[in-house]
């Protein structure tokens, strides 16, 4: 009955849904309508970074709960849960990162952060990387780094330019009318592809020469995915703008863009109100955030990402990987084909192991469990890799 409300009424995106209807979450667990468990190894995609229904993040929301839900637009009143979780953010970041906008989604805090920098700096000019993605929003497709997701979308904004990821000689393309830089540090849908130290300092290097603006999409990498609190801590690089997502909201929508006190300033004048959002800083994603983000703190859950994903690497060894990518628990397993990933991956699912492959490329799987999963539980899934392969290769 729900799979047919599903296709009648659930606008559709592709003719491939995975079709699974879960009835229950718990810890990396995921349970179906006929009581079959999957071990979520994607976190719902870089979201579920303490898994599903952590004590902690439950208890925050029926906190709130009992308090207040939406009382107005973002901005307007003093709320405890945003108060609170900005305050935290701030305490955990340098001192030109202390003024937080919250927002719904990684698309929105791209928009808001692009927004930003051109108000700020006065200038049109956007810089992204081939095979980036920002969201799926226009002024987010406008800096994705592949045309094929852009082409039936156009115009899009003008004053884009797509450079090269890592490549030293592109730098100078960043002008004295480049409004901003956006970037991951390590791209997530190109199969975890990590900055190189220099360039992510030549391109700061290049944005202070120019005045340019340099923002980090942090939205998959954040929230301790990387074996950081952040993944730019593991760089000597500080962006001017970062924006948040994903794992941040820990499992609720939840988003943000942050600067400083001073470059946030200009959203007052010119015109009052420069970025409205009448949901942003919800009081119960705020809440859930906050929770969540103590419970990594508390937990030095961020430290452990490292250990774990090296464990990952020392039991994925096979003639079939051509490569295993990972920074902490954002790992990509790199095929020959694409083909080859979607059988394995169909071969994963029906063993209970919920994987999946990047936007940009589908020959690699993504590994991106919650950071909570245990030794055991890293070994169980990756026997279940290995077996798929063997069955899928033999």
């Amino acid at each position: 009955m729900n799979k047919d409300l599903f296709f009648q009424h659930i606008a559709q995106t592709s003719h491939f849904p995975l079709l699974l209807e879960i009835v229950k979450g718990e810890g990396i667990y995921l349970y179906d309508n006929a009581g079959k468990r999957y071990t979520d190894l994607i976190s719902g995609i870089a979201v579920s970074n303490l898994g599903h229904r952590h004590p902690a993040v439950l208890a925050a929301i029926k906190h709130q709960m009992d308090s207040y839900l939406h009382l107005m637009v973002y901005g307007e009143y003093v709320q405890s849960p945003q108060v609170k979780l900005a305050s935290m953010l701030a305490s955990q970041l340098p001192t030109n990162l202390q003024s937080v906008y919250f927002v719904n989604s990684g698309s929105e805090a791209i928009e808001g952060a692009m927004k930003l920098a051109k108000r700020y700096t006065g200038r049109t000019g956007i810089i992204s990387f081939k095979n980036a993605y920002h969201g799926s929003t226009h002024g987010a497709l406008s800096i994705c780094g592949e045309e094929s997701l852009k082409q039936a979308y156009r115009p899009l904004l003008p004053d884009i330019q797509i450079l090269e990821f890592n490549s030293i000689k592109d730098i100078s393309a960043i002008t004295q009318k480049t409004a901003c830089v956006v970037m991951e540090p390590i791209q997530g849908e190109a199969g975890v592809i990590p900055a190189t130290a220099m360039f992510l300092d030549l391109v700061r290097s290049r944005c202070n020469e120019t005045g340019t603006l340099l923002i980090f999409d942090e939205i998959q990498t954040g929230y301790g995915r990387t074996g950081n609190l952040f993944a730019f801590q593991g760089y000597n690089v500080i962006p001017d703008i970062l924006c948040l997502a994903k794992g941040m909201g820990g499992g609720l929508p939840l988003g943000a863009f942050i600067s400083s006190r001073g470059i946030m300033e200009c959203l007052k004048t010119e015109p009052v109100l420069g970025h409205i959002t009448t949901f942003g800083g919800n009081a119960l994603s705020c809440a859930a955030s906050l929770a969540t983000l103590n419970v990594i703190l508390n937990e030095s859950l961020y430290n452990k990402t490292k250990e774990k994903g090296e464990l990952f690497r020392r039991l994925l060894k096979h003639p079939s990987i051509k490569e295993f990518r990972g920074v902490g628990l954002m790992i990509a397993l790199e095929f020959q084909t694409e083909e080859i990933c979607l059988t394995i991956t169909q071969k994963c699912l029906e063993k209970g192991l919920i994987t999946d492959w990047f936007l940009f490329a589908r020959n690699c799987m993504r590994i991106a469990p919650p950071l909570i999963i245990e030794e055991k539980e890293i070994i169980e899934a990756c026997d279940i890799i290995i077996c798929s392969i063997n069955e899928v290769m033999c």
